[in-house]
């Protein structure tokens, strides 16, 4: 029901921004974004350490809510400066809600019980895309309800979340459990990843699939701006194609994934993303068509979201686990939003700063050699992950999502 949420929200934010602004200005709303992010996050855990995390969900739902209904009012008489904040606010939204969720259930959940769930769990929020997505597209075309209104259905969606919230707390069904080993702050992430060439090539994997994010996203936003110049279709159709990713994602999850895990190991289920997405902008470049900037932001998160993600997390498994909590809080919490950051000026040098400029679909160069650089990396892991992986073999009975 996140997802949902998220998925009815993120239609109407991105159209609405290209409304007042246009797509040409979608890097600087992202380099607000992670600045934004970045200010707010040591407030936010200060929260979470002072309050009892099921609180802070109850508190941070309110909020959401009181605040979409505020937009909603705002966007009566809309303008840019409502539109970049409403843009900002989708994101740190989706952020915090996908954080606390998997915070709370990481503190009531075994190791092995979450071995068990959390594939089951991670497909659901990939149905909660196709639902929010497909739910906002047919909100516009079936009923009297534009854009704006999409804000309205979000804030019920998740003052559901809320009521079963609240009920399972009623249950007692928030029981934390206290983890073994598990450090309790993320100090040294950085020297932690500098000390090990296994995290480094992990680290660098990673982040070169954040620093392309952007510019797909770009691409294909700035396709769409052309292709639906005006605002309720263009939600409509951003609508019905976050459902067709998040479609995508759980196709790829269920039937591929654990096919090439078995057959062809984690080093190949790496590899998926990086091949398939480099093509795609190669497509892109020859053929700037709407049909070949949504196939290109498909491989790109579609298949980051099923295949690389339970890739990525296998790469995890034979190192300390002291070590697996400090390399990623250095990667999730800062590492994710620096490498955005860079994308973005990228795409704002070479398109509107320099005596040069280049065209939206040549932009496709940067992600084919980002592409490369991300396979060769991936193939001077596999020596190091094939050795640490005879050292700790992974266990039979451990599932492969």
């Amino acid at each position: 029901m996140i997802i949902t949420a998220l998925y009815q929200l993120k239609p109407a934010s991105r159209s609405l921004f290209i409304q007042y602004l246009g797509a040409e200005q979608l890097p600087y709303v992202w380099i607000g974004t992670a600045l934004t992010m970045a200010a707010l996050i040591g407030w936010y855990h200060r929260l979470v350490n002072r309050y009892a995390r099921v609180n802070v969900v109850f508190g941070s739902c309110l909020a959401f809510c009181a605040t979409l209904v505020l937009f909603r009012w705002l966007f009566i008489q809309p303008g840019p400066a409502v539109a970049v904040t409403f843009y900002i606010f989708v994101d740190i939204l989706g952020v915090v809600l996908v954080e606390q969720f998997w915070s709370l259930t990481n503190s009531i959940y075994s190791t092995r019980e979450g071995k068990s769930w959390y594939g089951f769990i991670g497909t659901g929020g990939l149905l909660g895309g196709v639902l929010g997505g497909g739910a906002a597209a047919l909100i516009l075309k079936l009923t009297p309800l534009q854009t704006p209104d999409l804000l309205l259905v979000a804030a019920g969606t998740i003052q559901v979340i809320l009521g079963l919230s609240w009920l399972m707390a009623r249950l007692g069904l928030y029981g934390e459990i206290q983890a073994k080993g598990r450090p309790t702050r993320f100090e040294g992430g950085w020297k932690a990843i500098r000390s090990s060439r296994y995290l480094l090539l992990i680290a660098a994997i990673l982040l070169l699939a954040q620093l392309v994010d952007p510019i797909v996203e770009y691409q294909f936003l700035k396709t769409v701006e052309a292709v639906y110049p005006d605002l309720e279709p263009r939600t409509a159709y951003l609508s019905a194609f976050f459902s067709v990713l998040g479609g995508v994602s759980i196709a790829v999850n269920l039937a591929l994934t654990p096919l090439v895990h078995r057959f062809f190991g984690v080093i190949t289920g790496l590899l998926v993303q990086p091949l398939i997405l480099g093509f795609c902008s190669l497509g892109f470049f020859f053929h700037p068509t709407l049909l070949f900037g949504a196939a290109t932001k498909i491989s790109d998160r579609g298949l980051s979201y099923s295949i690389n993600r339970a890739s990525k997390e296998l790469l995890y498994i034979p190192i300390d686990s002291l070590l697996i909590y400090q390399a990623k809080a250095w990667i999730d919490m800062f590492g994710y939003r620096l490498f955005k950051i860079f994308g973005a000026f990228v795409i704002l040098a070479f398109t509107q700063w320099l005596p040069f400029s280049l065209s939206v679909p040549q932009l496709s160069w940067f992600t084919f050699g980002i592409c490369l650089l991300w396979v060769l990396l991936i193939l001077f892991i596999r020596r190091d992950y094939t050795n640490l992986e005879k050292k700790a073999p992974i266990p039979r009975n451990r599932g492969l999502w």
